[in-house]
């Protein structure tokens, strides 16, 4: 991932250089730009830095110990859980490289949700705005069975292009990296999905989703990040981003 963002950003700079510039000095310049260094979002031990969408801290069935992030679904609220909720970031972003470690229990669903905007009042869920890319045991989640709902998707818009999910129980890896207005997701360190944020053809895909009866969902340009409480057991780790 870093090649790849390092690449993107030389491609940039060299795209600057006039024909009469030698490749000495375009060599140089190259290796001296900057790659962001991740920011960790979560410490391993807190909820700091988090906090239930709608409210000012984070629901108890929120659980943070020796460096994972546990929602304890043990208890049910409706469709969610409990003393739960999804669960959001204190801060906005809008170019960044995200990358989150997760595992889903058994027939459970969950997602990581970007772009958030959060005015609970005309959104009463973080996904009524923001796009999600889905978590799910594949296998026994009836979502699982569904184009376009399984795991690594982006949920109800666009299928993953191969799956490479590891079955429940079992540690995944998700990266979400948006710049630009051009949206890369890889999962398990495989790209499986690209597409283009905020056109015509981005308002095509919503119009044909369940995502049509909120006019909002999928165009703010910046926002906060989700973690989805939808009633399962789910667990994160090394969850961190890049701002670009």
């Amino acid at each position: 991932m870093k090649n790849l963002l390092l690449l993107a950003l030389a491609a940039i700079a060299m795209s600057g250089c006039g024909p009469s510039q030698n490749n000495a000095a375009t060599a140089t310049d190259t290796a001296a730009i900057k790659v962001p260094d991740w920011q960790p979002l979560f410490d391993g031990k807190t909820t700091k830095g988090w906090h239930t969408y709608g409210k000012t801290e984070v629901g108890s069935a929120w659980k943070a110990k020796n460096g994972v992030l546990h929602l304890d679904a043990s208890e049910k609220g409706g469709w969610q859980t409990k003393n739960g909720g999804d669960l959001v970031t204190d801060g906005e972003y809008e170019n960044f490289e995200l990358s989150v470690e997760w595992k889903i229990s058994r027939a459970g669903n969950s997602g990581i949700i970007f772009y958030v905007n959060e005015d609970p009042k005309k959104y009463p869920y973080c996904w009524q705005t923001g796009i999600e890319t889905q978590v799910a045991d594949n296998k026994e989640n009836e979502n699982g069975q569904i184009p376009k709902h399984r795991a690594g998707d982006l949920y109800d818009l666009m299928s993953i292009s191969k799956n490479v999910v590891k079955p429940a129980g079992e540690w995944n890896k998700t990266v979400v990296l948006s710049t630009g207005g051009i949206l890369n997701i890889f999962l398990n360190d495989e790209q499986v999905l690209t597409t283009k944020l905020w056109t015509d053809g981005w308002k095509k895909l919503i119009a044909g989703s369940k995502f049509k009866e909120w006019p909002a969902f999928g165009t703010f340009t910046k926002g906060h990040i989700a973690l989805q409480d939808h009633g399962a057991d789910v667990w994160f780790r090394d969850i961190k981003i890049k701002k670009l």
